[in-house]
């Protein structure tokens, strides 16, 4: 195989410019595609599969690093790695400070899981390479069966693959953008805790869909973006209806503008409707079909997409530091979340050629999620519906389910397989520590009291509410972030200390910052 050059540092492209930022403990912005076969994996063999994968795609060899003013990604010459599957679908990739590959390779049983963080690349390009890997390895496990290329395989440079489309594409004309985010009704509710989300997948029949979205006379996405309103419609108190249900609905720009990038290439629509007393599901798909119309025109994407590029070409934005950048960018997430109540991504038809259908069980698709997420994709007449929720109620899913066989549509809810996934009770952590904070609370309050009672001449509480801080401090803080406790430890004593020094200094210096505080 040609090797294919790249640049060994390249800036984020527009899209992936806030996932840093916007990863934390509650969503890590991982996303899973997996290839379901019907024998069981060879890790041995699928581990040749991905170096040979490595070979044609080695863009995503890069890992994620801090510049004064942007985030970059840089190619490092890592070990790809193939796993057994052990941890929970859709952990963190990305973590601060840690050179890593952004992707990871498990297997279980019958499955290949491909997991990326939304950084390096879209869902169009996660699925080039997963049709590419699961080629290789059927190719090496079965080398007398001839297996064919794929259909759409051809030689991309590294150029081709590493462009930043949305520069390319971006146009100078003011055009603007017409769209105004609006309120939209935010689910409450009990939430897992941080990475910990629930993973329910429901198996469809992609020719029962495809006739009643027919009979409707709209896509399958507009359906079934009517049919998860609904569900969560259901779930709204009437007290609370005063705002619309919204969904924010990925578009693949690649269908717009000609691109053979891998890495992200996508916009969104927000697809929302306010119900009324009464309404139906015919309702909610006539409006969503005049919406989608109406927003799926070209014109309107280009304009969306070029403020947005507009906007991170500003001079004055780019001269901002990077950490205060991320201030702004975790700042824009949130507010744009105001203006979302969940997102459903819509995949589409997952094709291979036929010969590969004998070895092929099925594809999916789910992602990691700061509330609610609904993810879709087909494989011959398999449509496969990946929820993932924060919520611990799983109303709305049933909800889903029960509209879809309302509509005639057959709906097999899977179960679940996924060997990292939490068994224990939702909740059982934030218990813990909400137990321990009120623990240092009465500890404080009883040392003060035992202070006044027996030595009022010597405040020495002082000192124990300082001790008792900085424990409370030091395990939050590692409950929370979870990484490198040990750097973590180190930055709080480096403050407190400095805290320490500074008031007895502006106190009238009497050494107890020294002889007490500091570590020596």
């Amino acid at each position: 195989m040609k090797k294919i050059r790249y640049s060994r540092w390249r800036k984020l492209d527009n899209a992936a410019q806030a996932f840093p930022a916007a990863t934390g403990k509650n969503d890590t912005r991982v996303f899973r595609f997996y290839c379901l076969l019907k024998e069981e994996v060879s890790g041995n063999i699928l581990q040749k599969a991905l170096d040979r994968t490595m070979e044609k795609y080695p863009l995503f060899r890069s890992v994620l690093r801090k510049g004064v003013f942007w985030f970059y990604m840089e190619m490092r010459d890592l070990p790809a790695m193939v796993k057994p599957e052990t941890r929970p679908p859709c952990s963190k990739l990305y973590v601060p400070d840690q050179k890593q590959l952004l992707f990871e390779v498990t297997y279980h049983k019958n499955r290949i899981n491909f997991e990326v963080f939304h950084g390096l690349t879209d869902g169009t390009g996660a699925m080039i390479f997963l049709k590419e890997l699961v080629k290789n390895y059927l190719q090496l496990r079965y080398p007398g069966k001839g297996l064919p290329k794929l259909e759409e395989e051809q030689e991309a440079t590294g150029s081709d693959q590493e462009e930043d489309s949305f520069s390319h594409y971006y146009s100078r004309k003011k055009i603007r953008d017409q769209s105004r985010p609006r309120g939209a009704y935010q689910l409450k509710g009990e939430l897992r805790e941080h990475q910990d989300m629930s993973v329910i997948e429901m198996l469809l029949s992609a020719d029962e869909v495809h006739r009643k979205a027919k009979e409707y006379g709209v896509s399958v996405t507009v359906f079934l973006s009517a049919v998860f309103l609904c569900a969560i419609q259901e779930e709204i108190p009437a007290s609370r209806q005063r705002k619309p249900v919204a969904l924010m609905i990925p578009v693949n720009l690649r269908n717009y503008f000609p691109s053979r990038s891998m890495i992200n290439f996508f916009s969104w629509i927000e697809a929302g409707y306010h119900f009324r007393e009464g309404t139906r599901l015919k309702d909610v798909i006539l409006y969503l079909k005049e919406l989608f119309k109406k927003e799926l025109v070209k014109e309107n994407i280009d304009a969306k997409m070029s403020t947005l590029v507009r906007l991170e070409r500003n001079p004055l934005l780019r001269a901002v530091p990077l950490e205060i950048k991320n201030l702004l960018l975790m700042a824009g997430t949130t507010l744009g979340g105001k203006s979302v109540t969940a997102v459903f991504s819509n995949m589409g038809q997952i094709r291979m050629p036929k010969e590969y259908g004998a070895y092929i069980e099925r594809f999916g698709f789910f992602t990691s999620t700061g509330i609610l997420q609904l993810c879709s994709c087909t494989y011959q007449d398999q449509l496969l519906l990946g929820f993932t929720s924060k919520l611990v109620s799983e109303n709305i899913q049933r909800n889903f389910q029960r509209i879809l066989e309302q509509e005639g549509v057959c709906c097999r809810v899977l179960e679940n397989d996924f060997p990292g996934m939490s068994e224990k009770k939702p909740g059982s952590m934030i218990t813990g520590m909400r137990i321990f904070t009120f623990l240092c609370a009465a500890a404080v309050i009883l040392c003060w009291m035992m202070n006044f009672l027996a030595t009022p001449g010597f405040l020495w509480g002082g000192y124990v509410t300082a001790g008792v801080f900085c424990m409370w401090l030091l395990v939050m803080v590692g409950y929370r972030k979870r990484r490198n406790l040990l750097k973590n430890g180190m930055w709080q004593l480096l403050i407190v200390s400095v805290g320490a020094f500074a008031w007895d200094h502006f106190t009238g210096y009497q050494g107890w910052s020294l002889d007490f505080v500091l570590p020596f």
